[in-house]
Order: C-alpha cells, then sequence, then structure tokens
C-alpha cells in the first residue's frame, strides 16, 4: 500500500499524484495483520465495485464482502472516494513495478521479447486496469481527479524501457514510440478482456505478432 501522505503513487518525472486524494485520507496499517486486513479490504471494494459500479456501491456491502466490521472499514477507509483511490494506486503500483522490471532486462531482450514482456505487464493486470479506469471515470468531473496523469506516467516509463533497451535512439522516437506501445498495450488488454468474442485467440495472436513484428524492426 502506498504511503497515506497521498493515497496515490507519485509521477517522479511531475511530481503529481495519479488522481488527486479526497479529502479525507486512508490510514496506513502498521503491523502485518493490519496489513492484511487492508488488502482484504481492498480486495473486497474492488469485486463490489466491479460487479456494481463506483455510484451503486456501498461501505456497507464492502465490509460485508470482506467479513469484517463497517467501523473496521472506516478505520482505514473514511469513505468511498479513498477506496477508489487506494484502488487506483495499488493497480499503478502493479504497472510500475512491471515496467520497471522490464526496464531492468531489456539491454537483454530482442524485439519480440521485449514486445512480449510489455504487453503482458498489461495483460496481467487488465481487470485491475479496467476497474481502475472506471473508477477514474465515474469521478472524473471532481476537482483534483486527473486520468491524464495515469497515461502520462505510463508513457514515461515505456520510454525509459526503450531507452534502456536501444540508447542510441532519438528521444523524440522513443516518445513516439511510448505512444504507439502504450496504445498497443492498451488495446491488447481490453480485447483480452471481452468475454464473448469468438475470434478472441486468434486476434490476441495477431495482435501480439504485430507488436512483436514493430519492435523488431528496430
Amino acid at each position: 500500500m502506498t504511503s497515506q501522505k497521498s493515497s496515490l503513487p507519485i509521477d517522479p518525472a511531475r511530481q503529481k499524484p495519479l488522481a488527486a486524494p479526497a479529502a479525507a485520507v486512508a490510514k496506513e496499517p502498521k503491523r502485518q495483520r493490519g496489513i492484511a486486513r487492508v488488502a482484504k479490504l481492498l480486495d473486497a471494494a474492488a469485486s463490489v465495485f466491479a460487479e456494481q459500479g463506483y455510484k451503486a456501491a456501498t461501505m456497507t456491502e464492502i465490509a460485508a464482502r470482506a467479513g469484517a466490521p463497517i467501523g473496521s472499514l472506516y478505520q482505514f477507509f473514511p469513505n468511498k472516494d479513498v477506496l477508489a483511490d487506494a484502488l487506483v494506486a495499488r493497480y499503478g503500483e502493479h504497472v510500475t513495478a512491471a515496467l520497471d522490471r522490464i526496464r531492468e532486462q531489456a539491454p537483454d531482450l530482442d524485439g519480440a521479447a521485449l514486445a512480449d514482456s510489455l504487453l503482458d505487464a498489461f495483460v496481467t493486470h487488465a481487470a485491475e486496469r479496467s476497474l481502475a479506469l472506471s473508477l477514474l471515470d465515474a469521478r472524473w468531473e471532481q476537482p483534483g481527479v486527473r486520468p491524464g496523469v495515469l497515461r502520462e506516467s505510463l508513457r514515461r516509463q515505456i520510454a525509459e524501457c526503450l531507452a534502456a533497451w536501444r540508447p542510441l535512439t532519438g528521444e523524440d522516437e522513443r516518445q513516439a514510440m511510448a505512444v504507439v506501445l502504450l496504445q498497443a498495450m492498451k488495446s491488447l488488454a481490453q480485447l483480452h478482456e471481452e468475454k464473448r468474442y469468438p475470434g478472441k485467440t486468434e486476434a490476441l495472436a495477431q495482435w501480439r505478432g504485430w507488436v512483436r513484428r514493430y519492435l523488431s524492426e528496430f
């Protein structure tokens, strides 16, 4: 869980949270038992938000889903906004960690392997990404919620992976490639989450093959 001074991960390049924290902030657990409890509450919130949507979900239902007293939920998360922020933060942390690992491995990867690594970073967290975007979209009119900061942060991190992979590539070219790759990653994750598309397996294979070929040209 992120530091509760801001319940959302910071984009180091801009020193801005991925969305503005609510007026109330989550309480940071100090002990292992509290950390486990918070994780269970977040998992329950993710399930309820995904099933019912942000507006229809209630704190009572989330506490019940977690098998926790309502007071325990409010102890760590004073309101739904704080819960939503924490889930967006958790998604950002997971993808950032995946991209950090790719950046470290990038010098030893060929184009196809780098493509697979980047695509897998989004596919692995596809459901979490879908939820995070829906939570941002449901609250986009609220002051300080900035979905675009998440996109900018991901582009920057992908560009850093490319810089580690091909250090001689120019900055402008890396930035353009990062835009293309992020769009490809988002599209693959979205397709991966479709439930009833009969040609899904073949479409995923073709999309992945295109990204492999794209990077293999460099």
